[in-house]
């Protein structure tokens, strides 16, 4: 087992990976470990643009209300205010650095999207805005030399010594060899859990591994009953569940049940406007009434040339499953999109494991409340993102790493730990396929205690995988899905009443859980969750 040393270790190459490392390298040297390709994650991939209020000061507590009104009582105000009002600065500065959004003459093309008051959505090259941002902050993180990058790592276990986070131990995708990084700094930007549930917009590097990571550290999680669903996903015979930005709503897309009618105005007076939640259980409804596996998306009466110019990406990724959306409706079904919860970090990232910190989806800072508003996660991450890097940077300075005949200990702790629970990888794909549909149906868009109690049951069965050692990917990926399941699974059969993304068939208004916070905090030892609220 190979292993190195440095200052900070930052596991996640994505939009929040990359800025906290642009600031911890003011600090010392930093090395950025990636699961797979430098575009593989979600961030290159969002499409539909990035929300700021940088077009007027005024802007600013508008983009505070309507964020606060999308989280339904759950939003931390004070991370809100800090997304809002550091946004416009974060995203200058992404300007500066190189990056190019779109523009009607001199000014900024704004879009308006579900739930926003006025146009605040920037995007680049049509639809392609988190390839823009990425691919600027990955030019930029070449100018700095304290800055290395390592792709192709799978990022395995947390490093825990004397209840503290001391780096982590990794998998080289390439060659199979296991790598050891210590660290005085590690910050988690690993993105979301998509990979749990059948139908998903996330990409398949998407296996929940930082929040897993961190609740066998010791880390607490919270507010993890609040999936995302995003309303409009393609739904094709031979076609991953590719995103069908809300954007395309925005500029007037229409969302038609198998009739031919519009139904939206049914369900909420702005219709296709509406919040992400309430879309998502509209177009559930009209398919459970119907008994049809999707509702269409409608851009057939727009125009042609602004279909293709506004929507390349989605123009051309259509076309190539034999659908051209300027002649023909898009049909279309609700996937899991995006995680509110996560690993519980206050503003400046920091979590409640000493030297552990967390920016971007894997992290929980109480930005999104139980219903993230579209287009903020681009901005979270560039915000804090920096604010993690800042803070963890400064508390590095009374981190310094145990003696190096300490460490050696460690070292050799970790690799005389061999696996224990054989499984094989035929019985791993067919666990994880039914870990995925038995999530769809009982902790999807419209939940019920029966729904949530046999999903219990279901990853009860294979509780003997959380309990057990692993040392290749597709196994870990499985006990991170399968813990993460029952995090998700227990938050949400607590939490009796609706509310954002979070809704019940059997809803329990007088829950006395309303607008309070539910953390999470896993026992490795017996694989239960312990519950805390706050």
């Amino acid at each position: 087992m190979d292993f190195m040393f440095c200052h900070s270790l930052v596991i996640g190459g994505g939009i929040a990976g990359l800025r906290a490392a642009i600031e911890l390298s003011r600090f010392g040297d930093v090395v950025i470990v990636n699961k797979g390709a430098p575009l593989e994650g979600s961030s290159g991939q969002a499409q539909g643009g990035v929300a700021v209020a940088i077009q007027d000061p005024k802007d600013i507590e508008i983009h505070f209300q309507d964020t606060l009104r999308a989280g339904k009582g759950l939003c931390r105000e004070e991370a809100v205010r800090v997304l809002v009002e550091e946004g416009p600065q974060r995203i200058q500065e992404l300007i500066s650095w190189g990056a190019c959004f779109d523009r009607i003459g001199e000014e900024f093309a704004f879009a308006k999207e579900g739930a926003h008051q006025k146009g605040r959505i920037l995007r680049a090259k049509g639809d392609s805005t988190g390839e823009e941002m990425m691919v600027t902050l990955l030019n930029h993180v070449k100018k700095f030399p304290l800055i290395s990058r390592m792709d192709n790592m799978f990022s395995m276990d947390l490093i825990i010594h004397d209840g503290r986070c001391i780096g982590a131990t990794l998998l080289n995708q390439e060659t199979q060899r296991q790598q050891i990084i210590f660290s005085r700094i590690t910050v988690l930007a690993t993105g979301g859990v998509g990979q749990l549930y059948w139908r998903t917009t996330n990409p398949g590097v998407a296996t929940g591994d930082g929040m897993a990571m961190a609740a066998r550290g010791g880390a607490l999680l919270e507010d993890m009953e609040f999936v995302q669903f995003h309303p409009t996903s393609l739904l094709l015979p031979g076609a991953p569940p590719f995103l069908l930005s809300e954007a395309m709503r925005g500029e007037g897309a229409i969302l038609r049940n198998q009739e031919g009618a519009p139904f939206m105005k049914k369900f909420h007076p702005d219709a296709e406007m509406a919040p992400r939640d309430v879309v998502a259980r509209a177009i559930w409804q009209e398919m459970q009434n119907s008994g049809t596996p999707c509702v269409f998306l409608d851009v057939t009466h727009l125009s042609k040339d602004f279909i293709k110019g506004r929507f390349p990406k989605i123009y051309q990724t259509c076309l190539s499953y034999g659908l051209d959306i300027v002649e023909q409706m898009i049909p279309v079904a609700p996937s899991m999109h995006f995680m509110m919860g996560g690993m519980k970090v206050s503003v400046d990232g920091s979590s409640s494991v000493e030297g552990l910190f967390g920016a971007g989806e894997v992290a929980c800072v109480g930005v999104h409340g139980a219903n993230r508003l579209a287009s903020n996660s681009l901005l979270e991450g560039l915000v804090f993102g920096k604010k993690v890097g800042d803070f963890a940077g400064q508390a590095s300075e009374n981190l310094a790493l145990p003696a190096k005949d300490q460490l050696k200990k460690i070292q050799k702790t970790l690799l005389s730990g061999g696996e224990v629970n054989e499984i094989s990888n035929a019985e791993i794909s067919s666990i994880r396929k039914d870990l995925q549909q038995t999530m769809w149906e009982g902790i999807g868009i419209v939940r019920d205690q029966k729904g949530i109690e046999r999903t219990l049951s279901f990853i009860q069965k294979w509780e003997w995988i959380l309990k057990g050692t692993y040392q290749n990917q597709p196994k870990l990926e499985l006990k991170n899905l399968l813990l993460l399941g029952k995090c998700i699974s227990t938050a949400s059969l607590l939490r009796e009443e609706s509310v954002g993304a979070h809704s019940r068939k059997d809803s329990n208004p007088q829950n006395p859980l309303k607008e309070k916070h539910l953390s999470l905090r896993w026992v490795q030892s017996n694989c239960t969750v312990e519950v805390l609220i706050s």
